[in-house]
């Protein structure tokens, strides 16, 4: 029996054992060659010959080597009723992260990806620590009230996945109310972030307006 048949072979009776559910246990790790890139996945060959694509977020994408290289994957293999689909990362955390949010109401593999493209796995689980709605907003396909959702599903599941010490909850508000405050003089929710993120690891700032004051002078 090929290879192909016998993974087949396994998602079938994972789906019969589990209707309606994810798993990602079955592939764990893939090493071998790049065989393409495109914006939304890769192609990678193992030594056996085995080619699978593998579908990235896109701030896995632009870490990733050249065609030809040599690359190993952590990837978790998604089954539903309908389609078999494996997702690849760099390290556990952002593949542990990635399994976290299917868990949330209405997150499936494709929003959790699109998620996954617009922020880093330690920036998302943040937002998602911090209950920051606006941040969850800036996703495609995330209106307020899906944000609001996702994160009271998720605030207290990913805590282990923020690399930095969780801010308290005075300063996420500052923060929060600085970020949108930068918005609306302009600044892309991006930029706005990443500038009140470095006033904040300077030193605390003595309250909103003083750090508006030094994220527009950064």
């Amino acid at each position: 029996m090929q290879r192909t048949e016998l993974l087949q072979l396994c998602a079938t009776a994972c789906s019969e054992a589990f209707p309606n559910e994810v798993l990602a246990t079955v592939i764990s790790r893939i090493l071998g060659t790049i065989l393409s890139r495109e914006t939304d996945h890769i192609e990678i060959q193992t030594q056996g010959g085995v080619v699978y694509e593998v579908e990235v977020p896109l701030t896995v994408l632009t870490r990733l080597p050249l065609v030809g290289s040599t690359l190993e994957l952590r990837t978790a293999q998604v089954v539903t009723d309908s389609s078999m689909a494996l997702y690849g990362f760099l390290d556990v955390h952002e593949r542990r992260l990635f399994q976290r949010l299917l868990n949330a109401s209405g997150v499936g593999p494709k929003l959790a990806l699109t998620m996954m493209s617009t922020y880093s796995s330690e920036r998302l689980a943040r937002a998602l620590v911090e209950k920051d709605v606006t941040a969850l907003q800036q996703v495609n396909g995330i209106g307020k009230k899906k944000a609001e959702k996702i994160a009271l599903d998720l605030a207290d599941k990913v805590d282990d996945l923020v690399l930095v010490t969780p801010s308290s909850p005075e300063s996420v508000g500052v923060a929060q109310e600085a970020v949108q405050a930068l918005v609306a003089l302009g600044y892309s929710f991006g930029d706005a972030d990443d500038a009140v993120r470095a006033v904040l690891e300077a030193g605390a700032p003595n309250d909103t307006e003083d750090l508006i004051r030094r994220a527009l002078a950064s």
